[in-house]
């Protein structure tokens, strides 16, 4: 059983120095969603108004009565404190080792903690640095060590955050788990390797990394651009879909009600109605959509077609047998 934690005004400062770029964040849930198992993480509010991310949060998440989640960019100024890439794959834990590795050879110390199906690698900045610039640079490593990453024709890979070069002032990008905080589903905390476990040797440990500074990540990416195949695709203009049925009667067309985020394969792919509903899929690529026939859709987080349909005000109606 884990001691009780009593966090230091002190250790609440360094989190937020080393941490925190912005201070929308989420709340990852205490009991599973009642579908799927999984442990969602939502945007917390206060009189239908978000709430902004306080030391008092903070200590709460690092003595583990709540776990939150934590977003990269600041959208003020498109820059990042971290690059955190996640990895959670057969052989993903050799792949972070790789890119640990090869960014060492660049004078960059990255910090290694464990996850539930893998790891997160650190890599902090002495100063914010454009997302733009550190995703140009992690992409152009990966593809270099030949790292598998995510979504790119890939199911497994890793993944890396900041997930867009910016974000508008009314959106927040994708989050990740807050380190060093308890992950609800499993109870435990996942630490990082370079020290003991616990958060005062943690906290010093990561307070002792060489930080990127912004001279350095001008050289890392000078002369280097955004791998092709990882270039953000189009937003993809969709024809009125049409079924060819009975002009008497209006067929539900989901894509009257959604906007797709992108295609890959043979399906659409956009953020659940349903998992919004309830604040979760904040990375908006839960539903797939087939392109060939739209009426044909599913979520891939466990969310029923009559939740769908209900979320969207479109509930199925039940017809009685004739």
């Amino acid at each position: 059983m884990e001691r009780k934690i009593v966090a230091s005004d002190e250790m609440v400062a360094g989190y937020r120095d080393l941490f925190i770029n912005r201070l929308a964040y989420t709340i990852q849930s205490s009991t599973p969603h009642p579908e799927t198992g999984r442990y969602y993480y939502y945007r917390p509010r206060r009189n239908e108004k978000p709430v902004s991310l306080t030391p008092a949060t903070i200590r709460q998440h690092l003595e583990g009565t709540l776990t939150i989640g934590l977003y990269a960019i600041n959208p003020h100024t498109q820059r990042c404190k971290w690059v955190a890439i996640d990895a959670d794959y057969e052989n993903a834990l050799e792949d972070l080792l790789k890119l640990q590795w090869q960014l060492r050879q660049d004078g960059v110390e990255a910090a290694l903690e464990r996850s539930r199906r893998g790891g997160h690698l650190w890599i902090f900045a002495k100063t914010p640095l454009l997302a733009r610039d550190c995703r140009v640079y992690i992409y152009n490593l990966a593809s270099q060590l030949k790292v598998p990453v995510k979504g790119v024709k890939l199911a497994d890979g890793i993944e890396v955050f900041p997930r867009q070069d910016q974000v508008p002032a009314s959106e927040f990008g994708n989050g990740i788990r807050g380190p060093m905080g308890v992950h609800r589903a499993v109870g435990k905390r996942y630490w990082f390797y370079g020290a003991d476990y616990a958060i005062e040797a943690q906290m010093g440990y990561l307070s002792r990394l060489k930080k990127i500074s912004r001279e350095e990540m001008d050289g890392f990416v000078r002369g280097l651009k955004m791998p092709e195949e990882f270039e953000a695709k189009p937003k993809i203009e969709l024809p009125p879909y049409r079924a060819g049925l009975s002009t008497n009667l209006r067929e539900f067309r989901i894509l009257d009600y959604v906007t797709v985020k992108r295609r890959s394969g043979r399906n659409y792919w956009t953020r659940c109605p349903s998992c919004a509903q309830q604040g979760h899929d904040c990375s908006g690529d839960n539903l797939a959509i087939s392109t060939a026939d739209p009426r044909k859709y599913k979520c891939w987080a466990g969310c029923s077609r009559e939740m769908i349909r209900t979320a969207l005000g479109c509930p199925i109606r039940n017809r009685r047998a004739g």
